[in-house]
């Protein structure tokens, strides 16, 4: 008896998983779950511990053993897309930025969102001016210490706080400026707003660049957004296509293509490679499940799309879940008290809780600095995908804060660059705390901090000048022929490419058509010539259909096809 339930428990521990999944305020959330548990109950179940009812703008990410990133989907089980043995590591992030985050319905959500673009801001992801940069800084000192106290905020209280990966001491004394003097009076969720609204006027609020290359083989990077479709290549917009424009999205192993028609009946075909099948699929879903959200009207609209137009290839995905329009549909309909918001007090380093402070602007000499910022010309090579999307547009070098550093994760974390998209930090694994994949996060943490800070504004607009003078000379160098090559021989495929296709395509046709016929054929003679006695054989030779078939057609058939060989054969022996 004790023996049966042992057994037993066992089985049920068998059946069972542990998942951690990682929230927007890096605390935790542990739960067990059934292995056949499927995406949508642990989602169900981070929303209720939440009480967030807005909840289709978020999903849950991990990060396979091969370490690429994925959404989890939530009409399928969990246990299989893993890939990896329990217990499961995931976390919590806003999967659709909101067009206008300010007109959510709830204000936990609007926290929520908060929380991610206040992260976005830190690991690099939000591009901004030193000016923006020190206003942004401002609003989250106010929103999370609340008004300037002299008893309780010495001299230099900002700069116990991490806001981006690097700080100069003229940025902190600006953001201290603007604490003491604009913000007094405003209440957290007055400051989260201010925030929001201003962080949404950004050219990268809410981006998700996807590393790939050109087919002159230059980096370039993609980005899906509210609006449409964009490339970037080094910091600067090459495409963009509205959602309205773009037609298909498909990809083969690493090629990645966009379809569009833009005004005029202009059709156009952007190509891309991706670095790994992999990541070429995950753009391609993110692809389809963006322009699903912001583009259709109902979600009744969403159909079964295929990755490839050749016969019998590619994947197929469907997007599951509401659109965007009638989310904002559903909100409007919320009537319930707002829920109460646990707002943690900052601490020291909380809007980074596992990366130390990074080094002064003075400790960094003035000519790496400047080589540093020239260097941002190279753009976005070392970008990963994060998991926003939002409009992207030209960015200026003149007033930009500007990241200075190559960092991957630490402990697991996040890491990034600040201010502007930097060819210098990022990991495919960002924003998972933590994850299976930080092997060498300590060590690329400690060579970050050995890379500077951003420069003052004077030097910036001084290396800009330099910058912009090198770019016009590379636009004329071989450098530059190859950029505007790679942009101009976005096309379409040559016809031979075309036609090879088809021609396969056919012939896979016709082979998959003739082993059908040769599966019909072997059945037909299993029901006619064997004496076989099976359950389902028996019943097909008693119907009245069979037997007509076989005596009227079969049989006279049968004998042609006997008459004609022993013609051969005696034909072939008289020889």
């Amino acid at each position: 008896m004790l023996s049966r339930l042992m057994s037993g428990s066992i089985r049920s521990l068998d059946r069972e998983c542990n998942c951690t999944v990682r929230l927007l305020d890096d605390s935790e959330y542990t739960c067990t779950i059934q292995r056949d548990a499927k995406g949508q109950y642990l989602f169900d179940l981070i929303c209720h511990h939440l009480n967030l009812l807005e909840k289709d703008y978020f999903g849950i990410r991990y990060v396979d053993p091969d370490k690429q990133r994925h959404w989890l989907e939530f009409t399928k089980s969990i246990a299989k897309q893993m890939k990896s043995q329990p217990p499961f590591t995931m976390c919590l992030r806003v999967k659709f930025y909101p067009p206008d985050p300010a007109a959510l319905k709830e204000e936990i959500t609007r926290y929520l969102v908060f929380l991610q673009i206040k992260r976005d801001l830190y690991h690099g992801r939000l591009l901004c001016k030193t000016s923006d940069a020190a206003l942004l800084a401002a609003y989250i000192l106010q929103a999370e210490i609340g008004d300037y106290d002299p008893g309780k905020h010495p001299e230099g209280y900002s700069s116990k706080f991490q806001f981006f990966p690097k700080h100069s001491e003229r940025l902190e004394r600006r953001i201290a400026e603007i604490h003491k003097t604009e913000l007094i009076g405003q209440s957290p969720e007055t400051s989260e707003l201010n925030f929001l609204q201003k962080a949404q006027m950004l050219e990268t609020y809410g981006v998700d660049p996807h590393p790939c290359k050109d087919v002159s083989g230059n980096p370039a990077f993609l980005a899906f957004t509210p609006f449409g479709f964009t490339v970037l290549q080094g910091n600067r917009r090459v495409h963009f296509l509205k959602w309205e424009e773009v037609t298909k999205l498909k990809f083969e192993a690493k090629t990645f293509h966009i379809y569009a028609n833009q005004k005029e009946d202009k059709k156009i075909i952007l190509t891309y490679f991706a670095p790994t099948p992999e990541a070429c699929k995950h753009l391609w879903k993110c692809g389809v499940e963006n322009q699903a959200f912001y583009k259709l009207e109902k979600s009744s609209q969403v159909r079964t799309v295929s990755s490839s137009n050749l016969f019998f290839k590619g994947s197929r995905f469907r997007y599951s879940g509401r659109v965007a329009k009638e989310v904002m549909e559903q909100s409007a309909k919320i009537k319930r008290d707002p829920p109460e918001i646990h707002r943690a007090g900052l601490v020291p380093s909380r809007s980074c809780p596992s990366i130390t402070h990074g080094p002064r602007l003075t400790s960094v000499p003035r000519t790496r600095r400047r080589a540093v910022h020239i260097s941002i010309m190279e753009g976005l090579e070392s970008l990963r995908d994060s998991a926003h999307s939002t409009p992207v547009r030209s960015v200026s070098h003149g007033d930009s804060f500007m990241p200075r550093s190559r960092g991957q994760m630490v402990d697991g974390s996040e890491a990034g660059a600040s201010g502007i998209i930097s060819d210098e930090a990022y990991s495919p694994s960002d924003s998972v705390l933590p994850t299976p994949v930080a092997e060498h996060g300590m060590e690329l943490a400690v060579a970050r901090h050995l890379n500077g800070a951003p420069c003052s504004i004077e030097e910036e607009k001084e290396s800009a000048a330099r910058a912009s003078m090198e770019g016009q000379a590379a636009e004329f160098g071989p450098g530059g022929r190859a950029r505007r090559t790679g942009r101009s021989r976005s096309a379409p495929p040559s016809d031979a490419e075309d036609l090879n296709k088809f021609v396969l395509s056919v012939l896979r046709l016709f082979l998959v058509t003739i082993g059908l016929l040769f599966a019909l054929l072997l059945l037909l003679i299993m029901l006619t010539e064997s004496e076989l006695d099976i359950a389902f054989l028996r019943d097909i030779r008693k119907t009245p259909e069979f037997q007509q078939f076989h005596f009227e057609y079969f049989c006279p058939l049968r004998r042609w096809f006997a008459c004609k060989l022993r013609w051969m054969g005696g034909f072939l022996i008289s020889k």
